[in-house]
């Protein structure tokens, strides 16, 4: 590739420095090592890896699997990733919801920094810039000379508008980057209860077209208020009782597409053999997936063989599912020769939920599991456990196998595997995005200084430390307000159930990091 001219400025960021090059005219970020020793002490780039797979549960907590302290779900193959490779305790997504959480791994930004990102509905539009409008992390891949795939969980809107279910539906994943993609529009609890290949409605009968609403009911088609006795799963609330499919009543309404429409205890499996299929047909080609499971998201309906599975409940069923889809895809990996040639990174959207819109007993069969291990709150909350999720690391001879306290976000793999993968990308891309590889690797025991947290609004927002959380009083309910008007700190180290407010016993290190929080979200 040939390029004019360079100038050079170096910026201090709080890990280091980072170069920053003007070409032609438009700002580039080299994607190098994070400056955390001195030069000559670096160590080695190792050569990109020949594929990348991001496997992303959905609504998995840090103590869900085996590795991270679960006893009653067995989890072989997510445990033997952890055992091979580098488990993280101080990782984490940047918001306790899913939408916002995919949004910032797709861009490297905060969420709560771009107007409408917030949990979706199944017919919103994108709110991923395309690739045209600002680099994403496939995109950025896929010029590193990846072949991308989407596969799984979306949710992050498609189109532009009012979306045309029975044609080409446009803007999507492949304008923000991916190859191929073969996805879900929103979740299991949304309609549609489609899959979605390449941009169109997979099996989809042009004689039975797809219409989809959020807002009327179509005539003459059965819903969880009118028709209860076609359900197997009650729905707790009156959101989650509009179109019925599969015995299960959804979110929004639809009707038509029945050759299209998805069999839920099925959804795994169809995903993980798409994902299959694509490793297969990559061959020796450079490839990223994005495996982005719908375990264990409600509504659970784990395929058979897993019911009974674990010792706690549908919910550790789906979770025994979901690692049984890591497995064959390791699996495919070995048999094709690349998994010594494989990054593999494993993680969840968010903390875990135990109940979410649906009665299905979850919660009495917990027998004493704790989904969000020592932290406290899990899916929804500003909670340490709303965010901190199962991070793991795995490269065969690349990744220093062990555990790791660094705080990193996944919203660090855009500039890290920038680095990884040498690729320079526009100033305006990742802005958020840390380059934390030597913590990825097992190289250097530092990440972030500091990481915002996100609820479920862009006003809940925390702070957190290597050490501290501060929750600002206006991220607090009215009442705990009135009893904490100078925030919320606790030392996590100490503390980790967060039941000790030490703002008044700390209050430099309080005011230090609302000083911090503040000037984070002024920035541009």
């Amino acid at each position: 590739m040939a390029f004019c001219m360079f100038h050079y400025m170096i910026f201090p960021l709080n890990r280091g420095f980072q170069i920053v090059a003007l070409l032609c005219g438009g700002w580039l970020v080299d994607g190098s090592w994070a400056a955390d020793e001195k030069p000559e002490e670096k160590p080695e780039l190792p050569e990109p890896p020949r594929g990348i797979v991001y496997f992303y549960a959905d609504d998995l907590g840090y103590g869900d699997v085996g590795c991270y302290g679960a006893k009653l779900i067995p989890t072989p193959n997510v445990d033997r990733l952890a055992e091979q490779g580098l488990r993280f305790t101080n990782a984490h997504s940047t918001t306790s919801v899913c939408t916002p959480s995919r949004y910032a791994v797709m861009t490297g930004e905060y969420p709560w920094r771009r107007k409408g990102v917030h949990i979706l509905p199944g017919d919103a539009p994108l709110v991923v810039p395309t690739a045209k409008e600002r680099m994403s992390l496939p995109a950025m891949l896929k010029q590193a000379g990846y072949k991308t795939c989407a596969i799984g969980k979306w949710h992050l809107g498609l189109g532009n508008g009012k979306i045309d279910w029975n044609g080409e539906i446009r803007p999507g994943p492949r304008e923000v980057g991916f190859d191929e993609s073969f996805i879900m529009a929103a979740t299991a609890d949304r309609v549609p209860c489609v899959y979605i290949r390449n941009g169109r409605v997979d099996q989809l009968d042009p004689a039975d077209p797809l219409e989809v609403s959020y807002g009327k009911a179509f005539p003459d088609e059965p819903t969880g208020r009118d028709n209860p006795e076609l359900l197997r799963v009650l729905p707790l609330n009156d959101q989650h009782r509009d179109t019925v499919w599969n015995g299960i009543s959804r979110i929004g309404f639809m009707r038509g597409g029945k050759a299209a429409l998805w069999k839920d205890c099925d959804m795994a499996d169809v995903m993980t053999r798409e994902a299959v299929n694509f490793i297969e047909r990559a061959k020796d080609e450079p490839f990223f997936l994005y495996f982005a499971t719908n375990d264990i998201h409600t509504p659970r309906d784990p395929h058979q063989r897993f019911l009974g599975k674990s010792g706690c409940g549908i919910r550790g069923d789906a979770t025994v599912q979901m690692d049984d889809c890591l497995g064959r895809i390791i699996e495919v990996l070995k048999k094709t020769n690349r998994l010594d040639s494989t990054l593999i990174i494993f993680s969840s959207d968010n903390g875990p939920v135990v109940i979410d819109g649906y009665a299905d007993g979850s919660d009495k069969a917990l027998n004493g599991h704790k989904p969000a291990g020592p932290w406290k709150g899990g899916k929804y909350t500003l909670d340490e456990g709303g965010t901190r999720v199962p991070f793991i690391v795995w490269w065969p001879g690349k990744v220093k196998p062990g555990t790791s306290e660094a705080l990193v976000c996944q919203m660090d793999l855009a500039a890290s595997l920038a680095a990884l993968t040498r690729q320079q990308y526009p100033a305006q891309a990742f802005p958020d995005s840390q380059n934390v590889l030597p913590a990825l690797l097992g190289l250097s025991q530092k990440g972030r200084d500091y990481l915002v947290e996100q609820a479920t609004s862009n006003q809940q927002l925390a702070l957190v430390s290597t050490t501290h959380k501060y929750i600002p009083a206006q991220s607090l309910r009215p009442k705990i307000r009135q009893r904490h008007p100078q925030g919320m700190l606790y030392d996590l180290k100490k503390d980790p159930g967060e039941t000790h407010n030490v703002a008044s016993e700390q209050p430099l290190v309080a005011e230090q990091m609302r000083k911090q929080l503040q000037e984070i979200r002024q920035k541009p």
